[in-house]
């Protein structure tokens, strides 16, 4: 296996690997972000809890991961694009990092609220307010605002350099609108963050991600455009050699 094949083989995993725990991040986060009760609920359910943020630490190690292994690639057609690329996805990774550590305060606010004798629950609410609104400003900014703009980057450079079947960066793109879109609409109230329309305007990216993967994992990139850019890079260096000798 050559380091192309190998490398669009981890890219896919980690795609999959992003998307499954984001998911279970997210549904293990219930009993602490659901409900009017969750100063209760959190400390009842602490290793669920926990479970949860360990799900959306690994989310935040894919989401690096996909972006360095794509990089000696992308860097290859675009580099200004495939630098820009993986700072946006880092900036993904600190964003959803942010909202991990809002949730784990969260649960240590949900335990002293359990162990205190006699709470001060207003006291107690109006924290858990502002740990849950950091926590929900996180979700939009980062798997929505941020997930835009680096999705919109590498499906540029996959359309122009033909790495992949075009109907695939299309999709990437045509996601990467509607999420960034539905991020600024969230941002301006005019939807709800977990609303139809949300999850309406989510999907073509989601939908991008899964078929990237499994295309990745099962066909790879394009060798032909690799082989490609490789004859013109030589032919490059060899017209550049023969004007360094002409002179």
């Amino acid at each position: 296996m050559n380091s192309n094949k190998k490398a669009a083989k981890i890219v896919g995993v980690l795609f999959i690997l992003a998307a499954v725990t984001a998911v279970a991040g997210l549904i293990l986060y219930n009993p602490i972000l659901k409900g009017p009760d969750y100063l209760i609920k959190g400390s009842e359910h602490a290793n669920q809890v926990i479970l949860g943020a360990i799900m959306e630490l690994i989310l935040v190690i894919s989401a690096v991961g996909t972006a360095t292994t794509m990089f000696p690639i992308l860097r290859k057609y675009n580099e200004t694009i495939a630098l820009w690329h993986v700072c946006f996805r880092f900036l993904e990774a600190i964003i959803i990092t942010v909202g991990v550590i809002s949730v784990l305060s969260l649960l240590t606010l949900s335990r002293e609220f359990a162990t205190a004798g006699a709470p001060d629950t207003a006291s107690f609410q109006t924290s858990g307010i502002l740990l849950k609104a950091i926590h929900d400003w996180t979700f939009l900014l980062g798997p929505n605002f941020m997930l835009g703009i680096s999705t919109m980057m590498y499906s540029y450079i996959f359309y122009k350099s033909k790495l992949l079947p075009r109907f695939i960066p299309i999709l990437g793109m045509t996601g990467a609108t509607l999420v960034f879109c539905a991020a600024l609409l969230e941002m301006f109230g005019v939807i709800q963050q977990v609303s139809v329309w949300g999850a309406i305007l989510s999907l073509p990216v989601a939908a991008n991600e899964m078929v990237l993967a499994i295309w990745l994992i099962v066909k790879g990139f394009n060798e032909s455009a690799l082989a490609s850019l490789s004859e013109k890079r030589m032919s490059g260096d060899m017209i550049t050699h023969q004007r360094n000798m002409d002179f």
